[in-house]
């Protein structure tokens, strides 16, 4: 106990706000009140779903209640109703948050994942539905440009202003009928532990719908299992042309009347049926857009291959300088190349394979005539 005092001693001698107690029935009734007739909103804070409301509001629907204009008012101006407020928010009936403004570079990061989702999960329907697309995304800037979307933290100073800010519900009243249900499930357990003390012919009743639950289940697995077999005999002997589905809701995430209809579901995927028509489309739009692209990439590769270069001046000037030599060493050149030409044709004529030379008639006459 005297440790006690002594903590509170120090927090009041360094102005630290007391404890928080418990809140009064007034504050009950006014939360539960304020919850019931001030308009809230609902967003995210910290990764939980909640509702808010302004200050402001909350102060203008208590001034015109019952608790300001009764016989024995709580308040009567809008610093009293503030101060109740105040104690309420210390009581952990709600608690004050801050309003940040949302970046456009968030908003922009945001829709451009939602768009690489849809993008990758329906690539081929952006092309059918493209104008529709750029005439919704118009429409939905539009409507962020006038609505200026926010997120709430939490805010430092937890004072109640009668203000634009944002206070968060903490208080969230049990409805009555979680009441109703939670006092109907404690009375079944109940009953059925008690099974053995139930009279002969309710136990009976009891007996013979446990042995129809059991059957319903039963038939249930058979009609899966058959629905299987009978679309495997029809797929292999059809050679996967016809599909035919017994009960095709059966096992799909539907209500239970729901799931007994369709009796049966049939479909054609042979050649000339629609899922045919669409993978023909579908490889039309790729053999298309392969076209485009070879043909926009072939200007491209025209571009930027370089035309030819001029030699550079100092080569041209190097160029000039050997010239004199090579005709002061003109003879010896002549005389090597008349060799070298000597023997290309010997080459030429071994590279043929051949020890002979094909020449004309008029030739070999005159060679005879000569010798």
């Amino acid at each position: 106990m005297a440790e006690k005092r002594k903590t509170k001693k120090r927090k009041e001698e360094f102005g630290e706000p007391p404890e928080s107690e418990k809140a009064t029935s007034d504050e009950y009734a006014v939360a539960k009140w304020l919850k019931a007739n001030v308009p809230t909103k609902k967003t995210k804070f910290l990764n939980h779903h909640v509702e808010y409301f302004t200050g402001t509001k909350a102060v203008d629907a208590l001034l015109t209640s019952k608790w300001a204009t009764g016989k024995n008012p709580l308040f009567t101006n809008r610093l009293e109703v503030t101060d109740f407020l105040h104690q309420m928010l210390l009581h952990k009936l709600f608690h004050r948050a801050k309003k940040v403004p949302v970046s456009e570079q968030e908003l922009k990061g945001k829709s451009k994942k939602k768009d690489i989702e849809k993008s990758s999960k329906s690539g081929d329907e952006k092309d059918d539905k493209a104008s529709a697309t750029e005439g919704k995304e118009k429409e939905n800037k539009e409507k962020e440009k006038k609505k200026r979307k926010i997120r709430l933290e939490m805010h430092l100073e937890q004072v109640f202003l009668d203000s634009l800010d944002a206070y968060v519900w903490i208080y969230d009243p049990m409805p009555w009928y979680y009441w109703v249900c939670g006092a109907l499930v404690v009375f079944g357990v109940i009953g059925v532990c008690m099974f053995p003390l139930w009279p002969a012919t309710v136990r009976k009743g009891v007996y013979y719908l446990s042995i129809a639950a059991a059957a319903f289940l039963v038939m249930i697995i058979v009609l899966a299992v058959l629905r299987v077999v009978v679309f495997c005999l029809v797929w292999i002997l059809t050679l996967s042309r016809h599909h035919l589905w017994l009960l095709p809701n059966l096992t799909e995430d539907v209500g239970f009347f729901a799931s007994f209809w369709p009796l049966y579901k049939y479909e054609y995927r042979g050649p000339g049926s629609d899922s045919d028509k669409a993978k023909n489309k579908k490889k039309r739009k790729k053999d298309k857009q392969s076209d485009d692209e070879l043909e926009e990439k072939t200007p491209l590769i025209q571009a930027e291959t370089p035309p030819p270069a001029s030699e550079p001046a100092a080569l041209v000037e190097s160029c000039e300088k050997e010239e004199p030599q090579e005709q002061e060493t003109f003879p010896e050149s002549a005389s090597a190349e008349k060799h070298s030409e000597s023997d290309t044709d010997n080459s030429q004529r071994s590279s043929t394979d051949r020890d002979f030379e094909i020449v004309e008639t008029a030739d070999l006459e005159q060679d005879t005539n000569t010798t």
